[in-house]
């Protein structure tokens, strides 16, 4: 595993003085809500569910302009109110159906304090296949500050220097230029188009492939990995990844 120890360099990283004994409690039976990423600006962690309410409000707020849908299943075209209990189920639902060798971590993502959006990271057979997948949303009243980018940035860096990825894949249909410009910005290459039917209408989706290599380097974000032992590692299927001789984390 690679050992970039990030948050010794003398950095701040939001969100270091959060602790909650509930979360302590239930990390005993699932270790993934130990999991902590950190950047300049944003903690990326699984929230408790007074915080799944929150995110929920922030759903409900608005997505995206109500004229796009960036989403295969158009689970935004809804009320207020259904909008954030989709969040609510999903983010439960998501961990309910956990497998070591299909996963997908449910990154809630804070500002200052604030949950405003998902990145989720995925995994199918991760321990032999080294490739991850990428979503996410973000609340209307935090986009356009970067930290779109940012979020993106510390699951690839969890990916590719905690876990020991070759691969990271996302998509984005078009039309969605913010989000193609996160990928070209962290260094992603094209990898084809599918076509697939969304609300009655056919949509181009542009697939989008980064290396190893081209995430080293196009690095713009510093992360802090905090939580990722061995019991977390069993959860993502690499049970065999268990190194005898030291913790994986990066503090």
């Amino acid at each position: 595993m690679c050992q970039d120890v990030q948050s010794t360099s003398g950095n701040s990283f939001a969100g270091e003085a959060h602790h909650d004994e509930n979360r302590i409690m239930l990390s005993d039976h699932l270790p993934i809500y130990k999991l902590r990423l950190r950047t300049e600006r944003l903690e990326l962690r699984l929230p408790d569910l007074e915080e799944l309410g929150r995110l929920a409000d922030a759903a409900a707020d608005g997505i995206h302009d109500p004229d796009f849908m960036p989403f295969l299943f158009p689970w935004t075209d809804t009320t207020p109110e259904g909008r954030g209990r989709s969040v609510a189920l999903w983010c439960h639902r998501v961990i309910g159906r956990w497998a070591n060798d299909d996963w997908q971590i449910p990154f809630t993502v804070f500002h200052e304090g604030e949950p405003i959006g998902i990145q989720e990271l995925g995994g199918k057979q991760f321990a032999l296949s080294r490739e991850v997948s990428t979503g996410s949303w973000m609340g209307l009243a935090y986009q356009g500050k970067g930290l779109g980018t940012e979020m993106r940035a510390a699951v690839l860096h969890f990916a590719f220097a905690g876990l020991g990825a070759d691969w990271a894949t996302s998509a984005s249909f078009d039309g969605n230029e913010a989000s193609a410009g996160v990928s070209r910005r962290l260094g992603y290459k094209g990898d084809g188009v599918e076509y697939h039917i969304v609300q009655g209408e056919r949509r181009l989706d542009w697939r989008w492939r980064l290396s190893r290599e081209d995430w080293e380097a196009n690095r713009r974000h510093e992360v802090a990995i905090e939580g990722l032992d061995e019991d977390v590692l069993e959860m993502l299927g690499m049970a065999e990844e268990k190194d005898p001789e030291g913790p994986l984390n990066e503090d």
